[in-house]
């Protein structure tokens, strides 16, 4: 095999790579409003028992899939696939940032954070 085979069926790994990835990062909506659909459907045990599993794993897709996609689009030099996971990073955290200030830190302010 030459380096120009080995660089075509690396790209190709890359771009499946990229679809299964940004397939996962679409999920993680799902999975955070899984509970919910399921306590609505009559399964309110799953909800208690296991919501906060589900939660947890929304934010790990939220979070993993796209620092592994500008890891891997950085190695296979696909600019335009990089862009896409940098979009998604900016979407991701945007919710996590949110969650920050206004769940942990104003929380512990009930004042506004007048006197904090």
């Amino acid at each position: 095999m030459d380096r120009a085979d080995l660089r075509g069926e690396t790209r190709a790994r890359a771009d499946l790579l990229v679809k299964a990835l940004s397939w996962w990062w679409a999920s993680a909506p799902l999975l955070l409003c899984l509970p919910a659909i399921a306590h609505a459907m009559g399964w309110p045990e799953l909800r208690r028992e296991t919501g906060w599993g589900f939660g947890l794993l929304a934010l790990l897709t939220a979070v993993v899939a796209p620092a592994t996609g500008l890891v891997a689009t950085r190695r296979a030099d696909r600019r335009g696939a990089r862009g896409r996971f940098l979009i998604m990073a900016v979407v991701s955290s945007v919710p996590i940032v949110f969650f920050v200030v206004f769940g942990l830190l104003l929380s512990e302010c009930p004042d506004g954070g007048a006197r904090c």
